[in-house]
Order: C-alpha cells, then sequence, then structure tokens
C-alpha cells in the first residue's frame, strides 16, 4: 500500500509539474510551473501522508533513512515505486504532447529535462548547478524532516511542505530548470536521451546530498531526550 502511494504521489507530482512546464509554460511562465509542483506536493501530503508518508522524493527518503525514520528496506521500495512512478507521468505528457499538430521530439525539445552548462537555461557551470541542487534539496528535506516531527503540529506538514518547493523551484529554474527530485530528473530523461542521460548524475547525487546534510542538521538540532 505505501509504495503504491510513493508511486501514485510521485506520478501525480511530476505529471502536474512537467505537464505545466511542457504544454503550459510558454502561457504560465516560471511562476505557473513552480507553484504547479508546489501545490500538487502540498495536495499529495494531504492525501497520501497518513499512508506513506508521502516522500515522494528518493532525497527525502534518504534524509528519512538516514534519520533513522524508516528502514533500509522501506527506503529501497520508496525510491523504485517514486522511479517508476515519474518515468510513467514522463511518457504521459510527452504521449499528449506528441498529440499536437506538429508533434512533439523530446530529443530536441529537451522535454524540460535538467541540465547544466549549455543546457543550463541560464547556462550556469556545473559546480554552481550541483551547489544549488544540493543546498535548495537541503531546505526541502529539513523542511519534511521538521514540519513531520512528533513535536511538530499535527496535520499541518503539507502546507510548509508544499510551499518551500515552490519558492526552490522559483529559485532553481533559472540554474538547473528545477530537479531537487531525482525521480523527477530520471523520468524526462528517460525520454530525452542524449544529454538529458550523460547530465543526469549530477540531478542523482547533489539532491543526495542534500539530504544527507538535511538529516546531519536535523539530527543536530532535535533535542536529546
Amino acid at each position: 500500500m505505501k509504495y503504491g502511494a510513493e508511486f501514485f504521489g510521485t506520478f501525480v507530482l511530476v505529471f502536474a509539474g512537467l505537464g505545466t512546464a511542457v504544454l503550459a509554460g510558454d502561457q504560465v511562465h516560471n511562476v505557473g510551473v513552480a507553484f504547479a509542483f508546489g501545490l500538487s506536493l502540498m495536495a499529495m501530503a494531504f492525501t497520501l501522508g497518513p499512508i506513506s508518508g508521502c516522500h515522494i522524493n528518493p532525497a527525502v527518503t534518504f534524509s528519512m533513512l538516514l534519520s533513522k525514520r524508516m528502514s533500509a528496506g522501506d527506503a529501497v521500495g520508496y525510491w523504485i515505486s517514486q522511479c517508476l512512478g515519474a518515468i510513467m507521468a514522463s511518457g504521459v505528457v510527452w504521449f499528449i504532447a506528441n498529440g499536437a499538430p506538429n508533434g512533439y521530439n523530446p530529443a530536441i525539445t529537451g522535454f524540460a529535462s535538467n541540465g547544466y552548462g549549455i543546457h543550463s537555461p541560464g547556462q550556469y557551470g556545473m559546480a554552481a548547478c550541483f551547489v544549488a541542487e544540493m543546498f535548495l534539496t537541503m531546505l526541502l528535506c529539513i523542511t519534511v524532516l521538521g514540519s513531520t516531527d512528533e513535536r511538530a503540529p499535527a496535520g499541518f506538514a503539507g502546507i510548509p511542505i508544499g510551499l518551500i518547493l515552490t519558492v526552490m523551484i522559483l529559485c532553481g529554474i533559472p540554474v538547473t530548470n528545477g530537479s531537487f527530485n531525482p525521480a523527477r530528473s530520471i523520468g524526462p530523461a528517460v525520454f530525452a536521451r542524449g544529454w538529458a542521460l550523460e547530465q543526469l548524475w549530477l540531478f542523482i547525487v547533489a539532491p543526495m546530498a542534500g539530504g544527507v546534510l538535511a538529516s546531519r542538521i536535523y539530527l543536530g538540532l532535535k533535542p536529546k531526550k
């Protein structure tokens, strides 16, 4: 049940966010894309939080694992479910986009994939993109860890989590196209292929490093019982 929830939640997040970027990006621009990701995460947090915790992000799952709030076996199951959900969502977005009069070729358009260097929207270098992805992902993970802590007010976690992702996407789109979620990067890269797959490593390693930082900070700040 919880693995299915992670699959479905990641599907919704990627379908809503990537779909907005690919199908409506010219109309809603960066602000609209950021809200598509943030609001869909907020909605899923309230919907699926009671079932799986609604990580729908391998970096968040990693931070939970390192903070000793889940088992390694569950973490692996979450990662597989999240990546499969993102790939399926990306496939559905491509299928819809390809129904346009002139079709849609992910390899040519880039399919809103994440990239650095010449594939960064603002032509940011690899090091800058790595640091942006790592530290912005840290903000998301530590928000999740803190807002779902047993001492936090119950029932409100989805609000700060959705809002922080919205801010992160607004900040990160000019740099990397805004990933902060390895599954979100894997999904479109599978269809865009080429440079998107070649640069995918950064959008797996940097967010996961952000999850490590968040877990260390969270455990360091958490009062000892």
